[in-house]
């Protein structure tokens, strides 16, 4: 199994000091993150891209670019680009670029998004969402292979023998179609042959299981071969000690917490309790022993062989943060590494 260390940039008050740290303090946070998690181990480290409070992650290709000179070797994900919210041109210019100062480590995450802020900011309607997430993938895709393309759809101006500069590093590109309760992304995934990311962090276990299922079936029925199949799948949350007893009482109130600001927000949390979400969802709370049975759980559902941690703090300490971290990469990945075997990551591309 491989290991995905993954922010969405949430800027809102620490659940127990009720601090908010300042918009610099914060996006610094998310870069010293990614250098951490080069440094303990992670196979790659991503950002979200979200256009609404409480997030600010607006903006993933600058992140990134920061980040890829801060680091050398981890892969650098997007966690999703919103392609039903872009001009795929503008969004091939931004990440080639990208992929190029990072020396070919990039992956690319792509989804419609979600959030009724972000489709008026960008007026994009329930109805034409899926369209446009498709239409923008399948330009996209064409801009990163062909340096000349002749193209017309319904979302942006037609293009003829259109150049795009600077081309990208690596000559192609792996496309993760990232999925939460739609079969419009898994059949995305399916039809090109792409791997999948299950999101796994809002609902129980079942609903993704019944979209891998079905992502599965599309992959074969569109004549693509099983062995080829590819699945990341994200985790609710994350905090390891020696003893379950620990874990769960420390834990506790940074859940409360995040419960509390969900209802804030007008959402009615899917697990009241953190029994409950340990009993039900993909989160990963107990002691080393108990986190490997879990995601041995989870793992015998989906099938996955990627896997993405929280790389944020929220609410713990810098020396606790460092702390569970430090144990799951001592204790937890090595075994799961050996127990799920995975494919090995693409390798920096050569400069051209």
């Amino acid at each position: 199994m491989r290991f995905l260390a993954i922010t969405l940039i949430v800027h809102a008050p620490d659940p127990l000091t009720g601090v908010r740290s300042s918009t610099t303090e914060r996006l610094r946070a998310v870069v010293d993150g990614a250098v951490l998690a080069e440094e303990l181990g992670f196979d790659g480290f991503g950002v979200g891209e979200r256009h609404e409070r409480p997030f600010i992650s607006s903006s993933p290709p600058v992140v990134l670019s920061h980040i890829a000179a801060r680091t050398a070797t981890i892969r650098l994900f997007t966690a999703v680009t919103t392609l039903s919210l872009l001009d795929p041109v503008r969004a091939y210019e931004d990440y080639a670029t990208l992929d190029q100062l990072s020396g070919g480590r990039l992956e690319l995450m792509v989804g419609k998004g979600n959030g009724a802020a972000q489709a008026e900011l960008f007026h994009v309607t329930a109805e034409d969402q899926w369209d446009r997430n498709r239409e923008s993938y399948e330009l996209f895709r064409r801009l990163w292979r062909e340096e000349k393309v002749t193209w017309s759809g319904r979302f942006r101006p037609p293009l003829h023998e259109a150049e795009t500069w600077p081309r990208p590093l690596q000559p192609e590109l792996r496309i993760w179609h990232g999925s939460a309760t739609s079969e419009a992304s898994v059949e995305l995934a399916a039809r090109y042959g792409d791997p999948l990311f299950s999101a796994n962090v809002t609902n129980p276990v079942e609903p993704y299981e019944r979209l891998v299922r079905h992502y599965r079936q599309r992959w074969v029925d569109h004549g693509h071969d099983p062995a080829d199949i590819l699945i990341g799948a994200g985790t609710a949350g994350y905090y390891a000690a020696r003893r379950s007893q620990d874990a769960i009482a420390r834990y506790r109130p940074i859940f409360d917490a995040r419960t509390a600001l969900q209802r804030g927000l007008g959402q009615t949390p899917v697990f009241p309790t953190l029994e409950d979400a340990i009993a039900r969802s993909s989160i990963l709370v107990g002691s080393p022993q108990q986190i490997i049975e879990k995601v041995h759980w989870y793992h015998e559902r989906l099938g996955h062989e990627v896997m993405h941690l929280p790389i944020d703090a929220d609410g713990l300490t810098p020396a606790e943060h460092r702390a569970t971290l430090e144990l799951f990469h001592a204790e937890i990945a090595p075994v799961l590494r050996a127990d799920i075997p995975s494919r090995p990551f693409p390798a920096p591309a050569s400069s051209v």
